[in-house]
């Protein structure tokens, strides 16, 4: 392998930012062709595979800032498609849960979308959608790790100027 062969972390960042960026793309054109927005997929499909949900439980499942969580749930109300109710758990808490016409709507988007990504993923074959799979999740994994020390040492370094 020649030098300039040589694939280094910053060319190999530079692929994983292509690639993904060119996925986000195509899954957001699949969930733009269900008719929904991707805050409202999003929400959908979590409430779909998780059940009945706080806001805030939705919020941390599809990582969006509260607000806007909010007005997705706002609007997936007036839709009809989900329904707040008081929680079992705790009275002061609200939970959103899909109404029978937003169960139909979210497995019919949910599997429109599965398919459009299937059919994407279909040119690879099973051992190397295996083979991407484990190492972009170690990748991933490796990145969250030292993440956290990163924070880590933050913390420590704040907690040691203001002692």
């Amino acid at each position: 392998m020649k030098k300039s062969d040589r694939i280094t972390a910053p060319r190999l960042w530079l692929v994983i930012a292509k690639s993904y960026r060119a996925l986000s793309l195509l899954a957001e054109r699949s969930i733009a062709n269900t008719g929904l927005c991707l805050t409202d997929f999003a929400a959908l499909e979590a409430l779909l595979h998780k059940g009945p949900l706080t806001i805030s439980e939705i919020q941390d499942k599809v990582r969006l800032a509260s607000g806007s969580m909010t007005a997705a749930v706002d609007r997936l109300e007036k839709l009809r498609l989900v329904v707040r109710k008081s929680s079992p758990r705790d009275r002061r808490a609200r939970v959103v849960e899909l109404t029978a016409q937003g169960k139909r709507l979210a497995a019919s988007s949910f599997e429109r979308h599965a398919k459009d990504l299937e059919a994407l993923m279909s040119r690879l074959s099973e051992k190397e959608k295996e083979q991407v799979y484990r190492l972009l999740k170690k990748v991933g994994l490796l990145a969250a790790e030292k993440l956290e020390e990163q924070e880590t040492k933050v913390k420590n370094s704040k907690e040691r100027t203001t002692n």
